[in-house]
């Protein structure tokens, strides 16, 4: 007798898994000294009373997301994955890590010269993602969004902003930068990260202020989603995953609004049912 399928009852769009001793990319900013595995995290979200979660692939594993796919291919109603690649990838490995539950690819920018993303050779890989219904997940400070986000909606892709758009501090439209950014909110193919206010130095005060600005400049709260950035890493003294998902709850206290970013966008977006 074939199971039910699993009820959303929420999607945290935003956690890592992998072990310390996996292969580690070169050129990587951080390693780990421990291990964040896959049946710890579906522990915390059950523990939270959330269903689904989107796995992301760690920039200091590179190119190789075979712990991540693994992972998805274990619990494919339940997961999804970002990958990291390379845009030269091939169209078959795109149709495999589609056939593996990936969703979308992620670009993480932070400390890295800015490329020219309207390149055929760009334009022609988001191309690709954007015929799979796939994203591009940016990480990048906002102050610099504007300068590459342009291109790449250029595609046709949809692009999914990180960590309220790592603003460093409240989102202020009297800022230059952040009101090109802000701009950008009126196409319906940008997306953004309710994530890791710990990133951005943000109270619970200034998230609230920085999201009213958001949704003023979305038009509503269609487009946003959630993630508990789970296992925090460079803050795993500071933070764990009961308080990121306290603070979604403090800052979407209309129920609706809730059930909106936790089930019916990432539902959308990432293709769940």
């Amino acid at each position: 007798m074939k199971s039910s399928p699993l009820a959303v009852t929420g999607i945290d769009t935003h956690a890592h898994i992998f072990r310390h001793d996996l292969p580690m990319a070169a050129d990587r900013r951080y390693s780990p000294s421990y291990d964040a595995l896959v049946e710890d995290y579906l522990a915390h979200l059950k523990g939270s009373g959330l269903s689904h979660g989107v796995l992301i692939q760690p920039s200091f594993l590179g190119t190789d997301n075979s712990f991540m796919l693994e992972a998805v291919r274990r619990y494919p109603e339940q997961l999804r994955a970002v990958v990291v690649v390379d845009p030269q990838i091939s169209d078959a490995e795109l149709d495999r890590l589609e056939a593996s539950g990936t969703v979308g690819v992620r670009l993480n920018l932070v400390g890295l010269a800015l490329e020219d993303f309207s390149l055929p050779r760009w334009q022609q890989f988001f191309q690709k993602l954007a015929r799979r219904h796939w994203s591009v997940e940016i990480q990048r400070g906002m102050e610099d969004l504007a300068l590459i986000v342009p291109s790449i909606l250029e595609s046709g892709v949809a692009v999914v902003i990180d960590h309220f758009g790592l603003p460093k501090g409240l989102i202020d439209p009297a800022n230059n930068r952040h009101g090109q950014f802000l701009g950008l909110l009126a196409n319906e193919q940008v997306w953004i990260k309710l994530s890791a206010t710990y990133r951005n130095n943000l109270t619970l005060e200034q998230a609230a202020a920085s999201l009213q600005v958001l949704v003023d400049a979305c038009g509503g709260h269609d487009r946003f989603l959630w993630g508990s950035d789970w296992p925090h890493t460079q803050f795993e003294e500071q933070v764990n995953y009961v308080s990121q998902y306290s603070i979604i709850e403090a800052l979407l206290p209309t129920p609706a609004h809730r059930t909106q970013v936790l089930v019916n966008n990432p539902g959308k977006l990432f293709g769940f049912a």
